[in-house]
């Protein structure tokens, strides 16, 4: 099992009385569902759309963020969140960096290119190795590190911004990704690198920022709890794509397990999935596509599985979110608001229990029942008795 690792020629950070210190947590109610957004526009949000996005407690900014009609993710990310912010000043917002990916677009990617040796290459010299089309950072570079860690702490100086979302994490750890194009050692180096770099952005950001990681995830051996302490919480994705010869109940049920354990750690929960069955588009299962969903009445059926799995699991501080994909550049159903929304919740009676692959939970006004074997569930919305 892979752990983090320090190198002894760069000193871990000091923990004083800095690393007691903990971000202000997003807004949390068990009034209604707890939802989370996660959500790119290559231009300017419309009024609108910023009045949708300013109703929830929790916001990812994606890469590609207005960089269209701001001139770089940077300058269009903060402007979306300070358009935000004035209509809900308590909203949490996040900065997103992809800690291995280079994604372009960024006001930053000027200084990437004097750094030597920043990006991994194969054994021809090529760069585009993440699905063939997108460079990878190596890692063990500590000036790249460097220069990561200073984009990132840049833009969360704002008072807009209030953490990060890293993501690229299961890339980075997962000891099979790019090992066969880089080679064995070289792996080994980005994997040390990526530790050492968790921790220096920690550091960098301060404490009273939140850092989020893409981090979650059945296929490691502790579902990722392992890693978590880097982060104040988790998004999850990928939640259903067995792999390393594990059966689907089996896999969800550890993601399950994973999940309730990191909520009742005081961990932030961001769970996310699609509407339809997320399809595996990697080899090693890492990366998802989303497919569309055109109807309500649809999109209504399709919500009740995921939903009964984030309300098994889910714990104060835990955010759902169904979707067709992160980008709002095509059409507004990114912005759909089902009557599930508006239904009383309340709080949980207590935790879910379990009989096999089955799974139940009440809540002050719902019961909730899944089984993930046979890939079913049901959510029983109870009217609050007003005698």
């Amino acid at each position: 099992m892979l752990v983090p690792v320090a190198i002894a020629q760069e000193p871990e950070p000091s923990s004083g009385d800095a690393a007691a210190i903990r971000p202000e947590y997003p807004d949390f109610s068990w009034q209604r569902i707890p939802l989370y957004m996660h959500i790119r526009k290559a231009k300017t949000f419309t009024n609108r759309e910023i009045a949708f996005l300013a109703k929830f407690p929790l916001i990812t900014f994606e890469k590609a963020n207005g960089h269209q009609d701001h001139g770089s993710v940077e300058a269009g990310t903060l402007a979306a969140a300070k358009a935000v912010k004035k209509l809900n000043p308590n909203a949490k917002i996040l900065y997103y960096r992809n800690v291995i990916v280079h994604y372009g677009d960024y006001k930053v990617d000027k200084q990437l290119e004097e750094i030597p040796g920043a990006l991994l290459r194969d054994e021809q010299g090529k760069t585009n190795l993440v699905r063939n089309r997108s460079a990878a950072y190596d890692l063990s570079n500590p000036t790249l590190r460097k220069w990561w860690i200073d984009s990132c702490k840049v833009v969360t100086a704002d008072a807009s911004i209030d953490g990060l979302f890293i993501d690229g994490n299961i890339k980075a750890l997962e000891p099979g990704y790019l090992r066969r194009q880089i080679g064995a050692e070289k792996k080994d180096q980005t994997i040390d690198g990526y530790h050492l770099l968790m921790n220096q952005t920690r550091e960098a950001i301060g404490p009273n920022k939140l850092m989020i990681g893409n981090i979650l995830r059945a296929r490691f051996d502790d579902g990722g709890l392992e890693y978590l302490d880097y982060f104040d919480g988790s998004y999850l994705e990928g939640f259903f794509h067995n792999v390393g010869g594990v059966s689907y109940p089996q896999y969800v049920a550890k993601g399950i397990d994973t999940m309730q354990r990191a909520a009742r750690q005081g961990k932030i929960i961001a769970f996310t999935t699609g509407f339809n069955a997320p399809k595996n588009t990697s080899d090693l299962g890492i990366d998802e596509s989303h497919g569309s969903i055109e109807s309500d009445a649809a999109a209504r059926e399709a919500l009740v599985y995921p939903l009964a799995i984030f309300l098994i699991c889910a714990e104060e501080h835990s955010y759902f979110r169904v979707h067709e994909g992160y980008s709002a550049n095509g059409n507004d159903r990114w912005m759909r608001w089902l009557p599930e929304y508006d239904r009383p919740l309340g709080p949980p009676v207590g935790p879910a229990t379990k009989e096999g692959y089955r799974y139940s939970r009440k809540f002050q006004h719902a019961a909730v029942q899944l089984d993930i074997e046979k890939r079913t569930a049901s959510i029983q919305w109870i009217r609050e008795n007003r005698e």
